[in-house]
């Protein structure tokens, strides 16, 4: 059986690897694109693991710091290769967050923060179709089925046999109340998260609305931590238009303290776990009912509170 290639992990692997050859021939990035004649901002790109880079360019750029070995650059070259290869998530089309895919896919552990729905990760298919429907409202039925496909292929990594994903998630209750697709959706999705939080490898935590301010306020985020030391860890940050990351060791650090506040201020998995029992109550077993009603101001939206939550 062949080995897995990750291309999104050699891309970063093989810019750390050049980053660290410039900085030790002495030479600039400015210098660089002189000498290459390309642009400044394309060699930073390139050591950012944001841009594909040809082998024969790793080639010139070995000569160019002086590196002698000829296996090192063998394995540069190979890894160059690799990161031109496809993910399993290119089969799909084009995923405008492939780039955390393949990040998530490679990650040994993820702490994170969600302040407004369940994680992907986590959520059933009804939950996650819902998801979809309510925040890409343009989706044509095939992208939001293709959004789907993908979701859920994602949480494999959670029932690997081997070295399945450790993740933590600390959850604000939000998240909880946030009826997304109707009670009996919301009902079996904490029953799921109940059910996920027994795993060994699975932490989850929630943050009552009664803690008050917190470091999470500013919104979602999560820490990817990696098993092989040279792989540096990323802060994603999920944006509407252009998602963020940050892999500066002070930008991690920040966000590592962030996230070692929330968990101690959130409920310890135990108490979580009766907590999610309490909410599931409340939806009772009354399917949710939206309705519409005009105004003066035009059509709006009423959501019917479920039966036991009034």
């Amino acid at each position: 059986m062949g080995v897995t290639v990750n291309p999104t992990v050699s891309r970063r692997r093989l810019g750390s690897e050049l980053r660290r050859l410039r900085e030790v021939s002495g030479m600039t990035t400015q210098q660089v694109a002189e000498r290459l004649l390309i642009s400044q901002p394309k060699i930073s790109l390139l050591e950012n693991g944001h841009r594909l880079i040809k082998p024969r360019d790793v080639r010139d750029l070995c000569a160019l710091y002086g590196v002698q070995d000829q296996r090192r650059v063998d394995h540069l070259m190979q890894l160059a290769r690799e990161s031109g290869q496809q993910g399993w998530w290119n089969s799909y089309g084009d995923i405008s967050y492939g780039a955390y895919i393949g990040l998530e896919a490679a990650a040994a552990a993820i702490r994170s923060y969600e302040p407004m729905v369940i994680p992907g990760l986590l959520q059933t298919p009804a939950y996650a179709q819902a998801v979809i429907a309510g925040t890409i409202p343009h989706a044509t039925a095939e992208q939001a089925a293709t959004r789907l496909q993908v979701r859920l292929r994602r949480q494999s990594r959670l029932g690997a046999p081997r070295n399945p994903l450790r993740l933590w998630v600390v959850l604000d209750e939000s998240a909880l109340r946030r009826v997304v697709g109707g009670c009996e959706v919301m009902r079996e999705q904490l029953d799921h998260l109940i059910h996920l939080s027994a795993r060994p490898h699975i932490t989850l935590q929630v943050l009552p609305h009664d803690v008050g301010a917190h470091p999470g306020v500013s919104g979602q985020f999560a820490l990817l931590e990696f098993a092989d030391a040279t792989d540096v860890s990323v802060v994603y940050l999920e944006r509407f238009t252009s998602d963020l990351y940050l892999e500066k060791r002070s930008d991690v650090r920040r966000y590592s303290d962030m996230y070692a506040h929330l968990q101690t201020q959130a409920l310890g998995p135990d108490r979580t776990r009766h907590f999610l029992d309490d909410v599931v109550k409340t939806y009772g077993g009354t399917e949710f009912c939206p309705d519409l009603y005009r105004s003066g101001h035009g059509v709006q939206r009423v959501q019917e509170p479920c039966p036991s939550m009034s």
